[in-house]
């Protein structure tokens, strides 16, 4: 019996090594290694394998941390577990054996209870579509976790600081709510915060008795951590078993020693091996995602790699060692400034969620093998730092990281071992040989990106060490030796500069010398051909250089604090100050409560957790397909067929859906929207890259997404004309589409009068704009099910199911009774989501009606971003006329437009460039639009389509203005706005009543409430004493006009009192359901029973737009949609209420006293009373288009040297009439203006010379993040009092304020202006220096810089050895 109980101990130990084991939510998992691909990630896992949908796919690069979970590892020796949060998207999920994962839903839900982060996001209005949320949920406990580790915080609150929780939410992407609010509820843990400080949330009122506040705070206990349970027991116990695999048996396994890795490889002949520690770099290198590989070695266990030594020598960190725990390690010496240095640098690579996982060894291999332009091998070549490499056949071998990187690439078999980074020994002996005690080390890295914080690859990288010291006789600094590494700047590899380093080693630092060593680093540091930015980069190590040995000159050396801190910046604080802050002024109004109130946004903790459902957490039914699209690559050529690359059909793929699978009674119909009809699928000729050419379905969405790639389109151009690629070819062919006659520009005044009265002309002047993605968090996404009777139920993410419904109708030849589409809620929209939906939801239906099974699709961020489209770019030309004194007598327009292919929307864009343009008074103005078609993607609405553009045309042409005649900017402006006579006429009937008109009011009111005037003089002070830095400061208006439709809705009361209301208006984000569900209360209320308005809002709900449950939907856009909803159910309510006033009455007649709602409704019920309305709000000519105003003013901060701006503070006032929710204006009027940001500073859209969009991911394509974003963020929502045509006297808040984005950009012109004039005073040639210049949009680093002078340095330093010659 006893050799029976080995063999079965034995067997069950074998049994161990088969499988994995993982927690997720504190619940077991295991599986079957036989049965598992090990490509497999942990965000597949979780969102097709379990009921867990709160980790959301944003952009599977590691890029938004729309993903990211919280991964705890257990240390049965240090009986530890460490808390870290992860990208699910790239970790795998084999490499979570042993590990607990926990998901937003894990931390707290509806049914357990809400987590007090949950409760916070919510209270500090910091969700919209909430689909990024629950990722800033991790992101956020993951920090309180952390910070609460080594010694208990005061009860209620976290260790955690406010510099900390600020960069808690990094690395995670935003487009809905400009990150203010997030912060703040981040900040409301924190014991280094006033809770009063934050801003505007539903715990705390102004004035209010702190105790009080704090009691209505969700509360937070550090303890509750445990109630989590971040690592279970269970876990504990099975992990102390040994769980080595059988490297023979599986395609994943765990060598322990690098000798039995050694011994593996040597084994692997001819076979694809992936050695895994993070796979981080599958985010940037996308294909390796998609290669086949026999085997992956997790090499985390092997202790060599894993090696964290410091000794006299240096510090050694193994190669698997993660980003964020060398970053510890280096700053454990705190004694080394040079390590601390390093480590600050490390912080800004990737993200934190990235750097967890990410590896030292890894990243220096992508850069050896793949030229990846890291930061880490620049700043660890100037540490004079070393690698330890494995290889087969040569066993170990240590080279200098600079050797190693220039060494041809490492080959599969061999290894990196380790980094060492030696502790610094001067070369400088005294003549007896001991060292010399003036001698220095100076040590300083450098990166310039266009986020301050990380999560952006840098323009270029620098690190340069220096050995220095005071020569007593000359009171100067001697270099005895120093070192220069650069890179990311479009080279191989980060390269030293060893012509610079020899010529500057052995010299006085004079500006003499500093003169020549840029000279030869000009020469040295080129970028490769074909690298963007080029000029800029260059120009950077310049800077840097500078920015390094300019202040131990000569004439700096005897000023030099203590000399030793020279060109370097000081050590930054480990405990930084935090930055940003905001100040809200709202007026909640009483008079139709709840509407009026700052109530908490209707789902808010819903989407915190991540339980809000959007379309791809629906569970896939029953026989589900997937499907992925093909697009062309050709602007214009004929298709002559589509194969799968070696003519193999690949892996679970069931076939290609293209347009002649359309059937015979349907249509070739994409869109049927608002013009002409567009394609689903190009036919026999693709008429733009990008153009959809058909559907390819698979049985899962990575195995469609993988086969699209190895799809071969033969394309032929014979016969052809060449593409029209631009707008001046459309003008040269007359590639037009022609504008309905009410929606073309229409001239104000008499243009040639206005001419004739102006004493100042400005002729022929141009302005262009590019584009700019949506950049929702949700991709496009449908699902179509096959139903009875030729019937097909679609789930759209769309804010047009009315439009989508006909589409698909249309498309399948079916009757659109046959077809029903429904939306619940939208992972934001922005305008994507309305006409670029329809061609998505319309293929999966086709699909699912060819293969009469479920088909679903979730577009993948690069396809989406080529695909959709975007802004419309424009090149607008004017001639303006004005007065002396700044008023314009006259303006003449013209815009050309890329609609692209297909109309789409484009005829209603010369409307909208107009109406924002009319915000000031012109004279007269002449204004005209050409709708360019060309072979490009269709362009189409994107948030305040043509208005942001027609906006900042204004702008530019006041500034324009004011350069001609030296004016002040800010007086041009004031000059040139409405009276309320000169606004009619140019608006017509939206102008309104007189006091409608509020704009002058609120221009002076934010001079007050900004303090501009003031700060003005203070912008003037700082430029006056700062060479390098210089500030601007700007304050634009913005008139925003916009139209009510036809919104039908529908209110139902229940036999219990519940209340269930239908609109067709589509929650994304903008708090539609909110705003609803307050009107519904307050309309219900008016019955006055016993039961109060407020009572009521508990029993409300609004459900999901149904397109068969209520028609003429229209569109949700337009900024509108919230308030026609609410009207439409307003109307129905009082259907309602006249219904149940005779019921009510006789009830307290009987009674004698108030009756409850619930009495009410039951009494209605018993008499056969109908409990639902359906009805239609209909504007008419006075209610239905009016204007809304706003003003905004901004400061900003222009470092002159790198073309890096900061936005110090943004003030802005905005009328919102009566809001109806303060709390949701406010955010839709920080969010609509960090977009707003995004478009005049930082987004990119590019496209190459074929048409094909190439910033099409996150890497490329880079959105405002918390560290883009007003350090100072004001916002004022004024109550305008009543006004009679309004819902409630409420205006619209979603689009508007991204005009006053504006402000911003005209601020750093303003900056620029003036580093431009302090050039022209060093400048014995002051005729190439132009002070009207149109600064370009988006202003990015580069182009700053550019107009700053990219030979600002040399300039100075010329200037400066003249001046002394001159003495």
């Amino acid at each position: 019996m006893g050799g029976q109980r080995v063999i079965e101990e034995t067997e069950e130990s074998m049994k161990s090594k088969t499988s994995l084991v993982f927690a997720i939510n504190g619940e077991r998992f295991e599986l079957e290694l036989s049965s598992l691909d090990p490509s497999t990630t942990l965000i597949d896992f979780l969102r097709n394998k379990t009921p867990f949908k709160s980790v959301k796919l944003g952009c599977g690069e590691g890029g938004c941390g729309a993903c990211v979970v919280l991964l705890s590892k257990y240390d049965p020796l240090l009986e530890k577990v460490d808390d870290f949060t992860v990208s699910s998207c790239l970790t795998l999920l084999c490499s979570i054996d042993g590990c607990s994962i926990t998901t937003s839903e894990g931390l707290g839900n509806s049914r357990a209870g809400f987590h007090a982060v949950h409760e916070r996001i919510a209270g500090f209005h910091a969700t919209q579509c909430g689909f990024c949320t629950p990722g800033m949920s991790v992101s956020m406990f993951s920090a309180l976790l952390n910070a609460d580790k080594s010694s208990p915080p005061r009860s209620g609150y976290s260790n955690l600081t406010a510099a900390e929780a600020e960069k808690a939410v990094a690395g995670n992407l935003c487009r809905c709510t400009g990150y203010r609010p997030l912060v703040d509820a981040c900040k409301s843990f924190s014991a280094d915060v006033d809770i009063e400080d934050l801003g505007f949330n539903s715990f705390c009122k102004k004035g209010e008795n702190r105790d009080d506040v704090l009691g209505r705070l969700p509360c937070y206990d550090h303890t509750s951590s445990q109630v989590i349970c971040t690592f279970p027991e269970f876990l504990k116990n099975e992990i102390k078993i040994d769980m080595s695999l059988d490297p023979r048996k599986y395609r994943w396994s765990r060598p322990v020693s690098a000798s039995e890795l050694q011994g593996l490889l040597e084994v692997e002949n001819g076979l694809a091996v992936k050695l895994v520690a993070g796979n981080t770099s599958t985010g940037y290198y996308k294909e390796e995602k998609q290669r086949k590989y026999d085997r992956f070695f997790d090499i985390r266990r092997i202790p060599e790699l894993t090696v964290v030594r410091r000794g006299d020598k240096g510090i050694e960190l193994g190669a698997a060692v993660t980003i964020s725990k060398a970053i510890e390690a280096l700053r454990e010496k705190e004694d080394v400034s040079m390590l601390a240095k390093l480590a600050s640098h490390m912080e800004k690579i990737a993200s934190r969620f990235v750097r967890n996982t990410g590896t030292i060894g890894g990243n220096i291999v992508m850069a050896q093998r793949k030229q990846f332009p890291s930061d880490l091998t620049t700043i660890l070549v100037a540490a004079r730092a070393t690698v330890k490499i494995m290889s087969v056949g040569s066993g170990q071998e240590q080279f200098t990281l600079e050797e190693f990187l220039q060494q041809p690439p490492l080959e599969a078999k061999s290894v990196l071992l380790s980094v060492e980074i030696p502790s610094w020994r001067p070369v400088t002996k005294k003549k007896n040989g001991s060292s010399s005690p003036d001698t220095r080390l100076l040590f300083e890295t450098y990166r310039a990106a266009p986020r301050p914080l990380g999560n952006a690859l840098a323009f270029l990288n620098a690190a340069f060490s220096a050995e220095v010291s005071l020569s007593e006789a000359s009171d100067s600094i001697f270099v005895h030796d120093c070192l220069l590494a650069f890179g990311a700047y479009g080279t191989k590899h980060a390269h030293r500069a060893r012509k610079v380093e020899d010529f500057l080693t052995g010299k006085v630092i004079t500006d003499e010398v500093l003169m020549e060593a840029i000279g030869l680093l000009k020469d040295e540091i080129v970028p490769d051909k074909g690298t963007s930015n080029a000029g800029y980069r260059s120009s950077l190590a310049v800077t840097f250089l500078f920015e390094f040995f300019g202040s131990l000159t000569q004439t700096n050396a005897k000023t030099t604090n203590g000399w030793l801190n020279g060109g370097c910046k000081e050590i930054e604080s480990l405990k930084p100050e935090a930055m940003l802050s905001s100040a809200q002024q709202i007026v909640e109004n009483q008079e139709y409560s709840p509407v009026g109130k700052g109530i908490v946004k209707s789902g808010a903790c819903l989407q915190a957790s991540g339980e809000a459902v959007y379309v791809d957490d629906i569970p896939s039914p029953e026989n589900c397909l997937y499907g992925a699209f093909i697009y062309s690559t050709m602007p214009l050529a004929r298709i002559k067929g589509i194969r799968f690359k070696e003519n193999r059909v690949p892996e679970g793929v069931l076939g290609i859906i293209t347009y002649k699978d359309i059937p015979k009674d349907g249509q070739n119909v994409g869109t049927k929207g608002f013009f002409t009809p567009d394609l689903l699928f190009a036919e026999d000729i693709t008429l733009c890259v990008g153009q959809i050419i058909g559907l390819l379905v698979a049985e899962s969405q990575k195995l469609a997404d993988v086969a699209t790639n190895l799809v071969v389109i033969d394309y032929d151009t014979e016969d052809l004309e060449p593409p029209i690629l631009t707008v001046e070819e459309a003008v040269q062919k007359s590639s037009f589409f022609s504008v309905p006659p009410p929606l073309r520009g229409k001239p104000v005044g008499d243009i040639t009068k206005g001419m004739a009265e102006a004493e100042h002309k400005i002729l022929g002047s141009k302005i262009s704009f590019g584009s700019q993605y949506f950049f929702y968090m949700e991709t496009q996404t449908a699902l179509a099910v096959p139903d009875e009777d030729n019937c097909m139920v679609v789930y759209s993410s769309t804010q047009a199911p009315e439009f989508v419904h006909r589409t698909i109708a249309g498309c399948l030849g079916v009757p659109e009774h046959n077809v029903r589409v429904i939306t619940r809620r939208v992972g934001g929209g922005f305008g994507g989501k309305v006409m670029k939906s329809m061609p998505v939801a319309a293929a999966c239906a086709l699909a699912a009606s060819k293969m009469q099974r479920p088909v679903r699709t979730y577009m993948n961020r690069k396809t989406d971003m080529i695909t959709t489209g975007g802004r419309h770019p424009m090149k607008v030309t004017y001639s303006v006329g004005f007065k002396a004194n700044g008023k314009i007598t006259a303006l003449d327009i013209e815009v050309l437009l890329d609609a692209g292919i297909s109309e789409d929307v484009s005829p209603l864009m010369p409307s909208g460039i107009q109406g924002a343009l009319m915000k000031y008074d012109w004279g007269a103005l002449s204004f005209d639009v050409k709708v360019c078609k060309t072979n490009t993607v269709s362009r189409t609405a994107v948030r305040a389509p043509g208005d942001v553009q027609g906006s900042y045309i204004g702008e530019a042409i006041i500034e324009k203005v004011a350069s001609y005649l030296s004016a002040d900017v800010d007086e041009i402006r004031k000059v040139n706005l409405h009276t309320y006579e000169s606004l009619g006429l140019f608006h017509n009937a939206k102008a309104g009543e007189s006091p409608e008109y509020t704009l002058p009011l609120l221009w002076d009111k934010l001079a007050e409430f900004s303090g501009f005037n003031q700060r003005r003089k203070v912008v003037e002070e700082f430029n006056a004493s700062n060479k390098w830095r210089k500030r601007g400061i700007s304050r634009v208006p913005a008139v925003y006009g916009v139209s009510m439709r036809l919104t039908p809705g529908r209110v139902s009361v229940l036999s219990d009192g519940s209340v269930v209301v239908e609109v067709p208006g589509i929650e994304i984000g903008q708090g539609l359901w909110t705003k609803v569900k307050q009107m519904a209360a307050y309309s219900l209320g008016l019955i006055q029973c016993g039961t109060t308005s407020d009572e009521l809002l508990e029993k409300i709900r609004v459900i999901q737009a149904d397109t068969l449950s209520l028609v003429q939907g229209s569109v949700t856009g337009g900024s509108t949609s919230s308030e026609a909803s609410s009207e439409a159910v307003r109307i129905c309510c009082d259907g309602l209420v006249k219904r149940l006033l005779p019921v009510n009455a006789a009830l307290v007649e009987q009674t004698g006293g108030p009756v409850t709602w619930e009495t009410l409704i039951s009494q209605a019920y018993q008499q056969s009373i109908n409990m639902a309305v359906s009805s239609t709000y209909l504007p008419d000519m006075s209610t239905g288009a009016y204007l809304n105003y706003g003003v905004a003013a901004s400061e900003v901060e222009v470092n002159v040297l790198t073309g890096e701006t900061t936005v110090l503070r943004t003030d802005i006032i905005y009328d919102c009439g009566k809001s109806l929710n303060p709390a949701v204006d406010l955010g839709q009027i920080e969010g609509a203006f960090v977009q707003g940001l995004g478009f005049f500073m930082l987004e990119e859209y590019l496209m190459n010379s074929d048409g094909l969009i190439v910033t099409d991911s996150t890497w490329t394509y880079k959105i405002p993040t918390v560290d883009t974003i007003p350090r100072q963020f004001n916002v004022e929502i004024i109550n305008s009092g009543h006004h009679k045509n309004r819902v409630l006297s409420s205006k619209a808040s979603g689009e508007p304020p991204l005009l006053l984005a504006s402000s911003v950009h005209c601020a750093v012109r303003a900056a620029v202006k003036e580093a431009k004039r302090q050039i022209l005073t060093w400048s014995s040639n002051q005729q190439g220096i132009d002070l009207s210049f149109d600064l370009p949009v988006p202003a990015t680093m580069p182009v700053v810089k550019e107009f700053c002078g990219l030979d600002v340095v040399e300039k100075y330093l010329e200037w400066k050895i003249q001046q002394r010659m001159n003495i």
